[in-house]
């Protein structure tokens, strides 16, 4: 009997898909949107036994890249089992495979997670159907330029080594799926139902976290950068007293944002939607949880203010399913066109390149934005992401608080509204001066890590807010009595946004830091960190290879990371004397062995 699943389900960075045996339904291609008879079955990386990979016969894997090459946290118990030298070369000889990477190709080690698990699949036997997918967000496409293509050949290979019976029909094209939960509409919610987020307690069982976060309170809101600076930058401090959080230097935190209040007003007026009508959510498959976040019963409000990133710019799938659900045939038209492969170079002019958001699109198709039934919501719009922050500030200098330095994202295109970054702009808005203000945050670790020993010089560089984990670093090691700080900082004006400048200061009239400054627009010729590094070549060498000084760079990962790796390997040529080919060399060892570090973002 055929009976046979495909799976698929996003879990912070990492997710795996996996043919298994299983009672036939309904299963839907995204990038093409046709729909076959499958099981559809939910299957986390990070809870999958390991030990079973060997019993399958087919393995869809998609996975992301963090930090320096790393898979994403729930990824890294199966990343260690895939990569035991123990197993045989012939563990996955039974085993059918294909790897799909998500990546952004401004990093350095473009989906290098995805590269490196095809390779050990291999190794281990199994049978690759295609070449990995490398879907890359800097696509003027995004990752459906590659990923379309890869999903047609995969589902040819797949249809060729299990085709589908003739006794099930495929479902036809415009038909949509039954939407996962239902929404049932409560007449009658009493006044002592809460809809708080869960959070963290005072005396909780374990650190706060994406599920249980602490409701910090915020206690300074404070712009930084000068009032005729282009840029609003904010240093936000935090009080965290109570929360069991503890970080380090190199740590990031976590928060989670909320739309604006004329957003959600204007989305609900759009739908049709009544923010103060309460429901609760009722999965249509057995064993399938409420999404995390939303209490039960909840408000239509809390749902669209504090869950759907209505303020996101939409993937073609969100057109695809539109278009199903829309019952005006020109709107339906005009969707159809937006989400087929045909009609991607419209949808880059419509959507992609203006960076338009959801909530803009249901304005401009009002018709099928009011017949969205709102069991289809979760399916159609997807959850606010939580955003990372380096931590500015160490425990050991400010106790029971947390600092951050965020810069407000704000652009123009040729919409007539500007573009806003939800959570910058959402942090911004927070003024602790005109009443309480409560953050859920939570933390876990970064990509950078700092040596532990006191006579282990580092070298820090970090334009513009990519200075914020260096603070952290250096008073987290001033504070322990470690010495050999050396700081490379760059902005475009000392009076603008010269962040902790007199902190700076103080700390070099100590002796605890050495600071090297570069200020881009104080003169004719523009001066960037990297040309301050080529000036101060002999002593970058002699802490590197005679001091074994660790090297780190946070900042824009666009220009920075190959300016300043070009920088280091000019100093190595020059002030070390090695060859080209030495001074790569000498370059991918010192990345190998964790003394050059990034933390960089697009």
């Amino acid at each position: 009997m055929w009976r046979r699943g495909w799976a698929v389900r996003p879990c912070a960075g990492g997710w795996v898909a996996t043919c298994r045996l299983w009672t036939p339904t309904r299963w839907r291609e995204p990038s093409v949107g046709r729909m076959r008879s499958w099981q559809s079955e939910t299957l986390y990386l990070c809870l999958f036994i390991e030990a079973n990979l060997i019993r399958e016969p087919l393995v869809i894997f998609v996975c992301a890249t963090t930090g320096q090459g790393d898979p994403p946290d729930n990824m890294k118990n199966f990343w260690r089992f895939i990569f035991r030298k123990n197993l045989p070369s012939n563990s996955l000889c039974q085993m059918d495979f294909a790897v799909l990477g998500l990546g952004d190709s401004s990093y350095t080690k473009f989906n290098f997670v995805a590269k490196k698990l095809h390779r050990r699949l291999m190794q281990l036997g199994g049978s690759a159907l295609l070449p990995a997918c490398l879907g890359d967000e800097q696509h003027e496409l995004g990752p459906d330029a590659a990923i379309d293509p890869w999903m047609g050949d995969l589902w040819e290979k797949v249809l060729e080594l299990y085709p589908v019976p003739h006794d099930l029909a495929m479902i036809p094209p415009g038909v949509p799926l039954p939407s996962r939960f239902t929404f049932q509409f409560l007449q009658d919610v009493s006044s002592t139902v809460s809809e708080e987020p869960r959070v963290a307690s005072l005396d909780p069982p374990g650190p706060p976290s994406e599920f249980l976060p602490f409701l910090a309170p915020m206690v300074a809101n404070q712009r930084v950068t000068g009032p005729s600076h282009f840029q609003d930058v904010r240093l936000i401090d935090f009080d965290i007293t109570g929360s069991s959080i503890s970080f380090s230097a190199g740590d990031v935190v976590l928060i989670q944002p909320s739309n604006s209040a004329i957003h959600v007003q204007q989305f609900c007026q759009v739908l049709g939607l009544d923010p103060n009508q309460w429901f609760v959510l009722q999965a249509r498959e057995p064993g399938v949880p409420c999404p995390p976040g939303l209490p039960q019963p909840c408000s239509v409000h809390h749902l669209v203010s504090q869950h759907l990133d209505i303020a996101s710019v939409p993937r073609r799938s969100f057109f695809e399913l539109l278009a199903c659900l829309s019952p005006h045939g020109m709107e339906r038209e005009k969707l159809q066109e937006l989400s087929s492969a045909q009609g991607q170079e419209e949808f880059c002019e419509y959507c992609t390149r203006p960076r338009r958001t959801i909530l803009e699109v249901l304005c401009d198709f009002p018709h099928t934005a009011g017949a969205i039934p709102p069991d289809y919501l979760l399916d159609l719009i997807p959850r606010i992401r939580p955003r990372a922050f380096s931590i500015a500030s160490s425990l050991l200098v400010h106790p029971a608080r947390l600092q951050i330095l965020v810069a407000v994202v704000q652009y123009q295109t040729r919409l007539k509204e500007p573009r806003r970054g939800l959570c910058s702009s959402w942090l911004a808005s927070l003024d602790p001066a005109q009443g309480p203000v409560q953050v859920p945050m939570w933390v876990r670790p970064g990509g950078l890590t700092f040596p532990g020993t006191p006579d282990t010089p580092v070298i820090m560089v970090g334009p513009g807010t990519g200075v914020a984990p260096f603070r952290a670093a250096v008073q987290e090691r001033v504070a322990q009595g470690q010495t050999g700080n050396f700081l490379f900082f760059g902005c475009r004006q000392r009076d603008q946004d010269f962040y902790w400048e007199a902190e700076w200061k103080e700390l070099e009239k100590r002796g605890c830091l050495t600071l090297v400054t570069a200020f881009s627009r104080e003169q004719k010729q523009k001066v960037y960190v990297q040309h301050r590094l080529r000036e101060q070549g002999p002593l970058i060498w002699e802490l590197l290879d005679h001091d074994g000084a660790y090297f780190y760079l946070a900042g824009n990962a666009k220009y920075i990371p190959s300016d300043v790796m070009e920088a280091l390997t000019a100093i190595f040529r020059k002030d070390g004397g090695l060859s080209e080919p030495d001074a790569a060399a000498y370059l991918a060892r010192l990345q190998r062995t964790l003394r050059f570090q990034t933390e960089t973002w697009a």
